[in-house]
């Protein structure tokens, strides 16, 4: 008897799905983009002072933009860096060399112009020096340990006295930046205790969020603090990627080292975060919230270019209210915004303040699309929404703590931004390469 006639099909249409091209381990622009995070985040040489002599922040930033380059292919090509959040930091680096010209003090602004120029080339190399999500998860690494050691050697050498009960001036940052820090890594080390199979892995990350914990109570930070409290309701609420057992469990684990190393003088501060009448910030002129309300003065009288990239404190001693006092042998303070969208919108007006409102949000949003994947969806794609919801809460961290800083152009954001335009460069590429394919294999297969 003859077999019954099958319709033909194409011969790719029950072909298995196309692997994964496995892109290798660490090589050398690897190497130099995991020390330049590492010295730019963690500052580690200053941690360590026998490193100064060898420049390594330079020698890995010029090593590694020499390298990408030179490797101008597959993952690694910087057309594949086109995205809303590279446009935002293009135009931002635009706009704030614009600025320079009619700031208040000029010099400063273009020595300040020419760091975010590096922070900003730094930034796109970065993304565009990485392959895949095994990469991602290896810069990831570097810059939550990176973080534990500048943590751990912080709290080795600056010990609390009888008279102080918190940390202060450290190195290149206070206890208020470490503590916003701190805060956009937890979400990263979780991940890691969470997510990782290899146990030493998993115990040195738990052992990290442990230090780290204790890191955040000894910077005395109220910023610090609600920045901690806005990634923890991030994390039970939005990371669902991670069984809600093991969020609760984690997040447990961190807030008791928290709460058992806190002193009563650590609680007694916080508590001034609902009670804003008995803090300096609310009844001082040097306090925050008149700081913010000059800041948005300064903004109302120049909105186009602002006063000038780091010319904040300028304008606090030159055009201020205050500064009149001058004349009078009264001491003005010429302190910081405290506030990083004040910061930007002060020095670089309202076109700036988008722009920078848009590197955070486009980032944010490119992330979020990661992290939604639907129903079903192959295990790769679950691991890039895991990685994806822990860059979202470590861009919460940053964001939260960075409401009461001056840190708009410090590079802990700015690595971060480049983790997510990585991310989604590497996820529009997978969708590129297995799109198609899946799509026309499932209508081949239904044609009668």
């Amino acid at each position: 008897m003859a077999e019954p006639l099958r319709p033909p099909s194409a011969p790719w249409a029950s072909a298995p799905p196309p692997r994964r091209a496995r892109t290798g381990g660490w090589d050398l622009l690897l190497v130099s983009l995991a020390v330049y995070v590492a010295t730019a985040v963690g500052r580690v040489h200053q941690l360590f002072p026998v490193l100064l002599p060898l420049k390594p922040a330079l020698l890995s930033a010029l090593l590694a933009i020499g390298l990408l380059l030179l490797q101008q292919s597959g993952q690694r090509r910087l057309g594949l860096l086109r995205s809303p959040t590279t446009t935002c930091l293009l135009g931002l680096l635009l706009w704030s060399a614009l600025s320079v010209p009619v700031a208040l003090n000029q010099g400063l602004a273009f020595q300040a112009w020419t760091d975010f120029a590096r922070t900003v080339v730094m930034c796109l190399v970065l993304a565009g020096g990485l392959r895949d999500e095994r990469d991602v998860e290896r810069v990831m690494l570097v810059y939550f340990g990176a973080t534990v050691v500048y943590t751990a050697v912080v709290l080795s050498r600056f010990q609390l006295g009888a008279d102080s009960w918190r940390l202060g001036r450290l190195y290149n940052y206070d206890a208020n930046d470490m503590a916003t820090l701190i805060a956009s890594t937890m979400p990263i080390g979780l991940y890691f205790v969470l997510t990782r199979r290899h146990l030493v892995l998993r115990v040195f990350a738990g052992v990290g969020l442990a230090l780290l914990a204790v890191g955040q109570i000894r910077s005395g930070s109220r910023g610090g603090f609600i920045a901690l409290l806005a990634v923890v309701a991030f994390v039970l609420l939005s990371f669902t990627t991670v069984p809600v057992r093991a969020r609760v469990a984690g997040l447990v684990v961190i807030l008791a080292v928290a709460g058992t190393t806190a002193s009563d003088r650590y609680w007694t501060q916080m508590q001034t975060i609902v009670h804003p009448d008995q803090d300096y910030n609310s009844t001082s002129e040097a306090g925050r919230l008149q700081i913010w309300k000059r800041g948005l003065g300064y903004m109302a009288e120049r909105p186009v270019f602002g006063v000038g990239m780091h010319n904040f404190a300028v304008a606090e001693g030159t055009i201020s209210p205050l500064s009149r006092l001058q004349e009078r042998g009264v001491g003005v303070l010429w302190g910081a915004a405290h506030n990083s969208f004040i910061q930007v919108g002060t020095e670089l007006g309202v076109p700036g303040l988008l722009l920078f409102l848009g590197v955070i949000a486009s980032a944010f949003r490119s992330l979020r699309r990661v992290a939604r994947h639907p129903p079903g969806v192959s295990a790769a794609a679950r691991d890039r929404a895991r990685l994806a919801q822990s860059l979202m809460a470590a861009l919460v961290g940053f964001v939260v703590g960075a409401f009461f800083l001056s840190l708009a152009f410090a590079d802990m954001l700015y690595t971060l931004a480049a983790l997510g335009i990585a991310v989604g460069k590497i996820t529009r590429s997978r969708g590129a390469i297995a799109s198609p394919m899946a799509a026309g294999g499932w209508a081949l297969g239904r044609t009668p």
